[in-house]
């Protein structure tokens, strides 16, 4: 109020002073107003320059090569962010947007987990920076999170062998599955997967850096290498029984491209001698006689090869092994309800992830040579969280099936009716991983 009544005395007095007074009176006050809304539009410019390149700054990753020089890599200034569906994304500074590490998963993917759920790991039970308990290795190697994905991942960077101790054996009828991310960049050497009949598991583990041991019995050495961006995506097996190889082979592919993904979904199925192995949906290995008739196999081990770059490092989650075949016509058929533990979901969300593909055709495909049959399509969780929760979640994600069923097989919506049961019927201990992993289900039943 004072500084206008002051502007209505200064105008007023314009009018008693001399013309050309006044116009430079005039003068000095529109230039004075011109510097003043300069001045605060210059603030406002400089203070949006320091925010992007704050953002810029922090997002740079600084490495020094092997001869020393300094090298950035700007994202292009990329602010990172989770959109409604979950989807991790990448928000470029000309506004464009695309998804990064988000899978899909074709129509050929036919892989179907085993019936139960005997071995598990997502390392919940792990303090951050801290070894798991349940497992041995002859380096070391450290529980983490990570921005770009849910729960902890055990980070390995040295050369080494690490066991999961929890399982003890792989049945003729068996899958295993687990999650692999790598660094951006990476220039690392090959990943491990070795599946062995140890004489001693405490000793006889370490031995599977490179190539199949021919102590052992039998043996299986797998190794994995993603594109990036100059050598092609590479996986190689050998499998030997008593010193004589079975298999030995290597293959390109190019299901793991880490210049678009730096996350690979790994399912490997074995019934009796034959091996499938498939890496973000991709059929990588088909080998009627991969394991030796009749053997035994007690033990799965995972090594890296050593780094050729210190920043390197393989981040290892969600291992599942299940066991049984997945017999979905006469369960549904004849006894009138078939149970999956195979159509999987992101953590507290009706999200189905896209290595259920496989799970859901399968179901699919019972469902439309019999199109005649109605189906009660039923959600179970396991016991963490409320109650009340649990129970929407279960009703959720047993809508999200029927969804998926109609829109992507072409499923009769009238043949299909939903409900959930939350944590209310459990079919193992929920005290345990590989207990919760089992009552976190998907229910056919015949109506």
């Amino acid at each position: 109020m004072k500084k206008m009544s002051f502007l209505l005395m200064l105008c007023a007095g314009l009018f008693f002073v001399p013309s050309t007074l006044q116009s430079q009176v005039l003068k000095n006050m529109r230039d004075k107003a011109k510097q003043k809304v300069n001045q605060r539009v210059n603030n406002k410019v400089d203070k949006a320059m320091d925010k992007t390149l704050d953002e810029a700054e922090a997002e740079t990753k600084i490495k020094k090569d092997g001869d020393g020089d300094t090298k950035k890599k700007i994202e292009d200034s990329i602010k990172i962010k989770k959109d409604a569906g979950g989807d991790v994304k990448v928000k470029h500074q000309d506004g464009t947007k695309e998804k990064l590490n988000a899978l899909t998963f074709s129509s050929k993917y036919d892989f179907v987990p085993g019936e139960k759920v005997v071995g598990y790991e997502d390392f919940s039970g792990t303090e951050i920076g801290d070894f798991p308990e349940r497992w041995n290795t002859n380096a070391t190697a450290e529980v983490v999170t990570i921005n770009l994905k849910e729960g902890k991942w055990l980070k390995i960077n040295k050369e080494g062998v690490w066991m999961p101790e929890f399982i003890t054996t792989i049945p003729d009828n068996a899958t295993l599955e687990f999650d692999l991310g790598i660094n951006n960049g990476f220039d690392g050497s090959n990943f491990v997967l070795n599946i062995a009949n140890l004489k001693s598991r405490d000793k006889d583990f370490t031995d599977f850096y490179h190539y199949v041991s021919w102590k052992h019995g039998h043996a299986l050495h797998m190794q994995f290498k993603p594109f990036n961006g100059r050598s092609s995506a590479n996986a190689k097996i050998q499998t030997a029984t008593d010193g004589n190889y079975i298999v030995n082979n290597d293959v390109d592919f190019k299901g793991w491209d880490n210049e678009k993904n730096s996350f690979a979904h790994f399912a490997l199925w074995r019934q009796k001698d034959r091996l499938r192995v498939y890496i973000n949906g991709e059929k990588v290995f088909d080998i009627p006689k991969a394991f030796a008739t009749g053997g035994k196999y007690n033990a799965i081990t995972f090594a890296m090869q050593g780094s050729y770059n210190e920043a390197d490092y393989y981040l290892l989650s969600n291992i599942r092994m299940a066991i049984g075949a997945a017999d979905t016509r006469n369960k549904l058929i004849t006894e009138g309800k078939f149970v999956t533990r195979g159509i999987l979901f992101d953590v507290n969300s009706d999200r189905i992830k896209p290595e259920s593909a496989g799970a859901l055709k399968d179901i699919a495909t019972v469902l439309k040579e019999n199109s005649e049959i109605k189906v009660k399509i039923v959600g179970h969780t396991d016991g963490d969280g409320d109650e009340k929760t649990n129970l929407s979640l279960s009703e959720k994600r047993a809508a999200a099936v029927k969804n998926y069923l109609v829109k992507t097989h072409d499923i009769s919506e009238s043949n299909l009716i939903t409900e959930g049961k939350g944590e209310t019927q459990p079919v193992d201990k929920n005290t345990t991983v590989e207990g919760k992993a089992n009552n976190r289900r998907v229910e056919f039943i015949k109506q």
